[in-house]
């Protein structure tokens, strides 16, 4: 089985894609010795993060089970995660 995406933690809301996802593809997701599918809701680059959880506005993003930002909007899952949606509290990303 091809594993397309990467969850760190079970406490996790976003996971990483391994590869460019296309809009609507249904991918497998990978957390430590388990997956599970997930419908895509747009394109993912390579290396970026999606929701896998449903995320309201400002809710955590959990990525390794650690706090990385902050829902600026609601991020329905499969949804990109990115800079159009998510505030940084590490400091990167749109001059932060």
């Amino acid at each position: 089985m091809k594993i397309d995406a990467l969850m760190a933690s079970e406490q996790d809301n976003v996971a990483t894609s391994l590869r460019e996802i296309q809009e609507n593809e249904n991918i497998i997701m990978s957390l430590g010795d388990q997956t599970r599918p997930v419908r895509i809701l747009g394109k993912i680059p390579h290396g970026h993060k999606f929701a896998v959880k449903e995320i309201l506005k400002g809710e955590n993003i959990i990525k390794h089970g650690e706090v990385i930002g902050r829902a600026t909007q609601d991020i329905r899952v499969g949804t990109h995660a990115h800079i159009q949606n998510i505030e940084s509290l590490r400091g990167r990303g749109k001059g932060k």
